[in-house]
């Protein structure tokens, strides 16, 4: 198995199942363990960022709600209340072994919006340089269902992307990934290593374990095609053991994905890790052929136009049978991109009335992606 000693910058993200127990809260023996795996990996030299889930668990044990399942404005008051603790307890613990912590929340425009986005990283670059380990979260105490993550592990891969990590730990109440999920599945076989996230990868996903958790093997897999895509590796592991680093170090079951060979660098980061289009351009095979071979994509390759998009947001590009093969940032708002789907350039002007771009999206603003996973530079 992989060490994690041989790592300059890792993302560590904590589900909610592991922090905290329904019945007693906060699980601060094990919390105490993991700060410790953290103290070590520092003293060697890594730059350490949890992305820690929790809030709305430890506030609705705090609060006393039980397993119920709550409104939006109880979530969200529950997250209000469990933050607080959780900060101060991550605050303790890693104290203990001579490190400071500082507290980012963020919301999905955090991360979606290319200003924000530069901004959060800015923030944490600086609590990195000033030996600090940032502990990251979603603002639960703001965030609706329209606008949310919808969990940390796509929240975990965004982070380890924006900041550059070579590795992202994902700790689990799974040991890794298996041909099938194994609660339901005894036959199921483990997979130590994946090379690449392809469809029959994402098939052996399954669902949400517990009412504490909001994700998946499927979210992991979601965060992995993120990572992966962006030369970062990602480990997926059990949690639920103490010191959960050192017992990837003693080489206890993990599954590692193996980051891409072409990843994509600088800019293109943003735009590959966006987590939800603004709309979708379904495209002719010419426009496929002429993508994957460098060239941007023009009206005339465009068949169909779907969502409500302005100019430079994200769009999914799609091939004639429906599987997205890239995205880019969009030239047009979508009701002109309508009006000149499928014409040619000299065409476009006359339809608009007025002198438009020539590419409905530039090749220096695409990212195509290969085969469901493997992502590479437009």
């Amino acid at each position: 198995m992989q060490s994690l000693k041989k790592y300059r910058r890792i993302t560590v993200k904590i589900g909610s199942a592991l922090l905290v127990d329904r019945a007693s809260g906060l699980k601060r023996d094990w919390l105490a363990s993991l700060a410790d795996d953290i103290a070590v990996l520092a003293e060697g030299g890594a730059e350490i960022l949890v992305v820690s889930s929790g809030a709305i668990a430890l506030g609705r044990t705090i609060l006393g709600l039980g397993k119920r399942a709550l409104k939006l404005e109880e979530s969200q008051a529950a997250a209000a209340v469990g933050q607080i603790a959780l900060a101060g307890a991550w605050s303790d613990a890693l104290g203990k072994g001579a490190l400071r912590s500082g507290q980012i929340l963020l919301t999905l425009g955090d991360t979606e919006e290319r200003r924000r986005y530069l901004n959060a990283r800015a923030t944490i670059s600086t609590l990195l340089k000033m030996k600090a380990v940032p502990v990251i979260n979603e603002n639960d105490t703001v965030a609706t269902s329209e606008i949310r993550y919808g969990d940390n592990d796509r929240l975990a891969a965004r982070v380890a992307t924006m900041m550059g990590a070579d590795l992202l730990v994902l700790l689990s109440d799974i040991d890794g990934l298996y041909t099938a999920p194994p609660a339901r599945d005894p036959q199921a076989k483990f997979i130590p290593v994946v090379d690449r996230i392809t469809p029959d990868i994402e098939a052996m996903a399954g669902a949400a374990a517990s009412e504490l958790s909001r994700g998946g093997m499927r979210t992991k897999l979601d965060a992995g095609k993120i990572a992966t895509a962006a030369g970062t590796a990602m480990i997926i592991t059990s949690g639920t053991r103490l010191s959960p680093l050192m017992a990837i170090e003693r080489g206890e079951r993990a599954t590692f994905f193996r980051p891409s060979a072409n990843p994509v660098k600088g800019y293109k980061t943003w735009i590959a890790g966006q987590l939800e289009p603004a709309g979708r351009l379904t495209v002719d095979a010419g426009a496929v052929g002429a993508l994957t071979s460098g060239k941007s994509l023009l009206p005339a390759g465009v068949k169909l136009v779907s969502g409500n998009f302005s100019r430079g947001d994200t769009v999914a590009i799609l091939s004639p049978e429906g599987r997205e093969i890239a995205r880019g940032l969009v030239a047009y708002d979508a009701a002109d991109a309508v009006r000149i789907a499928g014409l040619k350039t000299a065409e476009i002007e006359t339809v608009l009335g007025y002198e438009a771009r020539s590419a409905m999206i530039h090749r220096d603003d695409l990212v195509v992606s290969h085969a469901g996973g493997d992502i590479s530079g437009g």
